[in-house]
Formats: C-alpha cells, sequence, structure tokens
C-alpha cells in the first residue's frame, strides 16, 4: 500500500475518532439528564462502535493506530519505519487539528 494513502487514512481515522468521542461525549450529557453514569455509558458505546467500524475500515490500509502513542510503540518494537512513525504522528495531528 503507497505510503500517501496509509497516511491519509490515519488522519482521516484520526478525525472521525475525535469528532466520534467529543460528539457522543457532548450527545451523552444533553440526552442523559444529569445522569452522569448514563452519560458515561452512551460516549464509551458510541466510541466503541465508532472505533469498530474505524478499524474495520480502515485497519487494512494503515493499521488504524490513530494515535501517536500507539504509532511510536509500533516504531520502538520494530514494526513500523522511523520515517514512517514521524510521518504517521504528523497525519494523526493533522487529523486532530
Amino acid at each position: 500500500m503507497p505510503l500517501g494513502r496509509k497516511l491519509l487514512a490515519e488522519a482521516l481515522g484520526t478525525m472521525l475518532l475525535l469528532a466520534c468521542v467529543v460528539g457522543s461525549g457532548i450527545m451523552g450529557v444533553n440526552l442523559s439528564q444529569g445522569n452522569d453514569a448514563i452519560a458515561l455509558l452512551a460516549n464509551a458505546a458510541a466510541t466503541a462502535g465508532a472505533l469498530y467500524v474505524l478499524i474495520a475500515v480502515l485497519g487494512p490500509i494503515s493499521g488504524a493506530h490513530f494515535n501517536p502513542a500507539v504509532s511510536l510503540v509500533f516504531a520502538l518494537r520494530r514494526e513500523l519505519a522511523p520515517r514512517d512513525a514521524v510521518l504517521y504522528v504528523a497525519a494523526q495531528v493533522a487529523g486532530a487539528v
């Protein structure tokens, strides 16, 4: 798989995951009517569902790291080249912004 496609998948996956986490947090607070446990449950369930879909769709392309810490661990384990790890982290930060 071309590196450009992998970086695009990482940026897109990070962006969508972050949007889901923030959006489900806002939704949970608005719908829970002050019940923090329900808000947390809604946020966790929506995040888990979105993460599952993102990993299933983008995992075969880039490995679905979506987090600089994950990419750095892969680099430390020598499963990701250092140059690629730096580019992955840059794409993930760009996607988050």
